[in-house]
């Protein structure tokens, strides 16, 4: 009887316990100045001479999109960009006329000389695009210009940060300006396929003894609600990104007619093999720093609910931990290595048992489970049905830029000065840059394109019906404007 009771108290003070605990972090919660985010580029209409300039914008980006540069994965087709390079230096004489060029293999490198070379700062972005397939509203390279939009592939992705930060210099170069410090632009055409371009231009950079303060190249945005549950426009900077690769996976067998299937043919040993992972995550969930600051730097942003839980991780991040997943995909990657299952392939007949069938997949390796460990877990499953795997294209994270460290915040610094209203935060790429590449020369590796990615532009990138909203392309140019010019005051 005394065990119970003592069992019961126990219970009870526990229970006790918590809600102290809950009581404690509502209360924290109630304390917290609720935050709007005011950030909106300027209305069409809004101010005659930012709409001409918008518009002028508008149409330098609607020329870029206009010359086709679709890459394909181990192609190089020197002569296509050869080609484009014409279009930019039509489009920007004075940088072609006062910055020094090279060009290796289709891949661009402006140097700037500024007053001094101790600081350089890289802006970088591709010139390459993806295949564009389907029935579009207006023809992939068109450069449609429409319902207050740049229509066309590239046009988010990335050819408007390209045309933002070339236009940066041509307007500082028509004041005659000299940059406070070194800096170079950089632009490689085989960004799409992960190809050699970006380091052939980091090797040149190398060899010439270059070591940049700070680069910045796409990857994050302004993002118009980027995690459920907050809404309006903040600017998501990339700290890092995740790894990758791509995987076969093979189950053999020794084929045979379809009127006499015997047990675990190949294709059923796929389909097992597939469920076990959709439906036991074997992959290690954790908040790292730079998610955990994200979260924190949103919640003022948020619903009371998700308010409670992103401001009190001390209490509720074994919580979010479980359900981030099922709120938002976007951020769900960010806590654990990934795999999404894409091409598979069998029998060519429906009546013939495959000798052979396989199966695609994509791989993002997270920091605290890199690329050597979670391809282990994974292979390590697939044998237990008899399946062989075959890694391909396989690179692990890198590194993180330090989120309390002067790059990063003097990029947060600019995007205050250029965006008012504008809260920034970190932000983990669960895609793939050229941007990696500079690590083995930088140290500050920022990912921020300086434009609006709303729901339309998200689904448009490497889909149908890509488009920018071209009011915020002032922006972009002026962050790029900015960001050279307060180099003067960073020490």
């Amino acid at each position: 009887m005394r065990l119970i009771l003592n069992l019961l108290l126990f219970i009870a003070v526990l229970i006790g316990l918590v809600l102290v605990l809950v009581l404690i972090a509502v209360i924290r919660t109630v304390l917290m100045p609720s935050k709007v985010s005011e950030y909106r580029a300027p209305e069409p209409g809004s101010a005659p001479e930012s709409d001409v300039r918008a518009r002028m914008l508008a149409d330098k980006l609607s020329t870029m999109i206009q010359y086709e540069t679709v890459s394909h994965d181990g192609v190089h087709d020197r002569e296509k960009f050869l080609g484009f390079h014409q279009v930019l230096e039509s489009l920007f004489p004075l940088v072609h006329q006062n910055l020094e060029k090279t060009e290796i293999d289709g891949n661009l490198l402006f140097y700037w000389k500024g007053k001094d070379s101790s600081r350089p700062v890289v802006l970088m972005s591709h010139q390459d695009v993806v295949p564009a397939e389907g029935e579009w509203l207006h023809a992939p390279f068109s450069g449609d210009i429409a319902e207050g939009k740049v229509w066309g592939r590239g046009a988010s992705d990335t050819k408007c940060s390209l045309m933002g930060f070339f236009q940066a210099a041509e307007e500082l170069l028509a004041e005659g300006y000299v940059p406070p410090v070194d800096v170079y632009l950089s632009s490689s055409c085989t960004e799409e396929w992960a190809g050699d371009g970006c380091p052939k231009l980091v090797d040149e950079l190398e060899r010439r003894g270059v070591r940049p303060w700070l680069v910045c190249d796409e990857g994050g945005g302004i993002i118009t609600d980027p995690v459920g549950g907050i809404h309006g426009n903040f600017a998501m900077v990339g700290v890092f990104e995740k790894g990758k690769a791509d995987i076969r996976f093979t189950a053999k067998s020794n084929g045979g007619h379809a009127s006499a299937p015997p047990a675990h043919t190949p294709i059923a040993r796929l389909s097992d093999f597939v469920h076990e992972i959709e439906t036991k995550n074997p992959f290690r969930r954790k908040m790292l720093p730079e998610v955990q600051s994200m979260f924190e730097t949103l919640a003022p942003y948020a619903s009371f609910l998700l308010k409670l839980v992103f401001s009190n991780m001390w209490l509720f991040k074994p919580i979010l931990l479980r359900v981030m997943p099922m709120i938002s995909a976007q951020a769900g990657a960010m806590l654990q290595t990934t795999i999404a299952f894409t091409m598979q392939s069998g029998s060519d007949a429906y009546n013939v048992l495959p000798q052979e069938a396989s199966l695609g997949a994509n791989m993002r390796f997270i920091p605290h489970q890199g690329m050597k460990e979670s391809l282990a877990i994974i292979e390590k499953i697939a044998a237990k049905y008899g399946i062989t795997m075959e890694a391909m294209h396989a690179v692990e994270p890198s590194s993180s830029v330090d989120i309390h460290g002067e790059a990063f915040q003097y990029v947060q610094r600019v995007i205050d000065q250029t965006f008012p209203g504008l809260p920034g935060s970190p932000y983990v790429m669960t895609g793939a840059t050229d941007a990696r590449n500079y690590e083995r020369i930088c140290g500050n590796v920022v990912r921020f394109a300086p434009v609006i990615y709303g729901p339309e532009q998200m689904k448009g990138m490497h889909g149908l019906n890509e488009n920018i909203e071209y009011n915020c392309l002032p922006g972009c140019v002026d962050f790029y404007k900015n960001l050279i010019r307060g180099m003067g005051n960073v020490r």
